[in-house]
This record gives C-alpha cells, sequence and structure tokens, in this order.
C-alpha cells in the first residue's frame, strides 16, 4: 500500500523547462563533471523539510491517540523509529530543480555576491539521465490539505501494514515484529519526506530528483563537499547523454551582477570553449544587482 503510495507521487513528469540555481564555481563543477551533485538530502540548505514530515506523522498520530485510537503503543513507536532514522538510517541523494529560472529569492541565496546562474534543461533530457541511474523526479508538495491527506494514508498503510503481520491491537507482537515492518517501508518514507516542504516555499515550485536510497554508505559512490559548517556527501548524477555529447542545456539565466556586460561575455566564451550551445540563449535576470 505504502509503495502505491510513493509511486503515485514520482508518476508525475515535468512538462516545462527545468532549472537548476547554482553558484559559478558550481557551474565550473558541473561542467568539468559534467554532472550535477546529488546532496544527501539530511545535509540540504532546507533539510528543516525532514524535521516537517515527522512533525506530520507527529500530528496525525497525536490526533489519532487523542480520538481513542486503539494502537497507540504501534504509533508511538512508529513516530520515535521514524524521527530516528531520517538523521540516522538509510541515505537518500537529491538535486533541485525550479519551474521558473529567475526567482529573487533563490538569487539572494546562490548571487549574494553577483557570481550565480540557473541552467534550463529539457524535462525529456533530465528524464532520460534519470532513468539510465535509476533516479526518479518528484514535484514537490507544499498544500498543507494535500500534505495531512498524504501521511494520513501512510499511517494507514503502517496500521494495515502491522494487521497483516499479526500485530495485537496496542502495537505489540511476541516477536517484536514491529521494528520489521517499519524497516520494510523506510525507503518509500524516505521517498516521500524528499518531497514534502513546507509551504512557506511554496514559491519555488521545485521538482526534486531523488536517487535510489542507499543502505549502506561504504559500498556507495560517496564523495564529500565543503558546507557551510560541516562536510556535506554527495553522488554524482550524470549528464552524459547516450551519445556522449557536451551538456545539453536549452537556456541560462545570468544571476544579478555589478558587471552585466563582461559577465554576459565571459559566460558565453566559456560555454563556447566547452562547446555547449544553449538553444535558446543566455539572458541576464534583469533585477538590479544590491552588494550586501
Amino acid at each position: 500500500m505504502i509503495h502505491d503510495i510513493t509511486a503515485a507521487l514520482y508518476a508525475e513528469k515535468p512538462q516545462e523547462r527545468l532549472y537548476h540555481y547554482t553558484s559559478f564555481s558550481g557551474l565550473l563543477g558541473i561542467v568539468g563533471s559534467r554532472s550535477l551533485w546529488a546532496s544527501d538530502i539530511r545535509y540540504m540548505n532546507d533539510s528543516a523539510e525532514l524535521k516537517h514530515t515527522a512533525d506530520l506523522i507527529r500530528t496525525e498520530i497525536n490526533r489519532r491517540i487523542g480520538a481513542g485510537h486503539g494502537r497507540h503503543l504501534l504509533l508511538n513507536q512508529f513516530l520515535d523509529w521514524f524521527t530516528y532514522r531520517i538523521t540516522n538510517g538509510h541515505m537518500l541523494f537529491a538535486a533541485s530543480f525550479r519551474a521558473s529560472g529567475n526567482l529573487l529569492s533563490q538569487w539572494r541565496g546562490y548571487s549574494r555576491l553577483g557570481k550565480g546562474v540557473s541552467l534550463g534543461f529539457a524535462p525529456e533530457y533530465i528524464l532520460r539521465c534519470a532513468g539510465r541511474q535509476s533516479f526518479e523526479i518528484g514535484r514537490c508538495i507544499y498544500a498543507p490539505e494535500q500534505q495531512d491527506r498524504l501521511i494520513h494514508q501512510v499511517v494507514d498503510a503502517v496500521e494495515a501494514l502491522a494487521e497483516a503481520h499479526g500485530v495485537d491491537g496496542d502495537g505489540r507482537s511476541p516477536d517484536n515484529s514491529y521494528l520489521s515492518i517499519f524497516q520494510v517501508i523506510e525507503s518509500d518514507l524516505l521517498r516521500i519526506a524528499a518531497i514534502l516542504k513546507h509551504p512557506s516555499f511554496r514559491e519555488e515550485e521545485e521538482w526534486r530528483l531523488v536517487s535510489p536510497v542507499v543502505t549502506d554508505y561504504m559500498e556507495a559512490p560517496l564523495l564529500f563537499r565543503e558546507g557551510t559548517s560541516m562536510l556535506v556527501p554527495y553522488i554524482q548524477f550524470s549528464l552524459k547523454d547516450e551519445d556522449d555529447s557536451p551538456i545539453r542545456l536549452d537556456h541560462i539565466f545570468l544571476g544579478p551582477t555589478p558587471n552585466i556586460t563582461i559577465s554576459m561575455n565571459s559566460l558565453a566564451m566559456f560555454l563556447s570553449k566547452n562547446d555547449i550551445q544553449p538553444r535558446d540563449g543566455i539572458s541576464y535576470c534583469q533585477i538590479p544587482f544590491r552588494a550586501r
């Protein structure tokens, strides 16, 4: 049941151009490696979203227990287990795309020093690359009503699975099988949590590209980059197409900069030197630069 929920969430495919915001340093890395960095979702800039999912589950469980629900031990154990596992369990890696390539909120994050771009990709190109690497792409969910309905379905699925495995009414079983039940659904829960975002991020209209779940980091092609205050685990998402051609870009926005003309010029030269020709060229964002 819970796998059906996840499959439905990732069934929708993007139809419009997908933009990936990055710094000049990020652009150099993307072109040089012909890949995007998919970061462990626990270390992403808005990683509080995992806590947001835990809060949604807590609210639903408290509602059920407050209504006199009979499986309170099972539900509380599920909440405790999920809260622990989202920071200490399996790993999921993700890269972010936006429906719009020219958002002020994103330039504030990626172009504070006048050094940001958003790279526009055709959705079919990203989907081809994803298919070869067993990645999936899902539209992030922001609406509180939709999130509540989804979490209600998730908790229903946990209860149904417990019942199917013979867990009794108070959530106990002779062999503690509820732990093995939780483990069965961990991968699906991570993939669901990866696209549940706080409503305050609604403007972003994010699509999230997510990796297969990693259960053993020692066996994974794990790399590390320097974050703001820690090392951030990531894996590479290859942008090599079937014919091994250069990265295919539809369009690029140059973010706010005090040096528009020469920055546009050097960006165009860099792309040409790497045989990259965006189909719709390079555009300036038209947002005034404000040094901070």
